[in-house]
């Protein structure tokens, strides 16, 4: 079986009450690996604010709430990482920047899987950088 006849698997987990486009969320982390031409797993499990503020402070350091939070593999196995969001963050952020929740969710799930994929934010210009590719790839998915 050749590379590119490998199917990906995107788990969805949900651990809130919120029903999910699971459609869109498999849509937007397929778009974001095809940019980099990537195959592969990606775990993808929506969270709560307790849930995502205790990973932030564990894993980052921060002692606070955020959207997304991506777990990349280190191997460059099948498994390419981990993406936890906060469906509850992701829906107050569409309300701060007067998006639809659909389009912020598909955004930071695009953005959480460059992240996966290697890229990076701390610097103004990898924050560029993400920001402008992620603008690309909302574009080819029906928000």
């Amino acid at each position: 079986l050749s590379l590119a006849c490998k199917p990906m698997a995107i788990e969805i987990t949900n651990k809130t009450t919120k029903t999910l486009k699971k459609a869109l969320i498999v849509k937007a982390v397929e778009t974001a690996l095809a940019f980099k031409k990537r195959r592969g797993d990606v775990s993808v499990v929506f969270v709560g604010d307790a849930a995502i503020r205790t990973l932030n402070r564990r894993y980052r350091k921060k002692d606070y709430i955020t959207d997304i939070l991506s777990f990349a593999e280190d191997e460059k196995g099948e498994f390419i990482g981990e993406l936890i969001i906060d469906y509850k963050q992701i829906e107050r952020q569409a309300k701060r920047f007067g998006h639809s929740v659909s389009w912020e969710l598909v955004f930071i799930i695009i953005h959480g899987t460059l992240h996966l994929l290697g890229y990076e934010d701390e610097s103004e210009k990898g924050r560029k950088t993400m920001e402008k590719i992620g603008y690309e790839l909302i574009k080819k998915i029906s928000v």
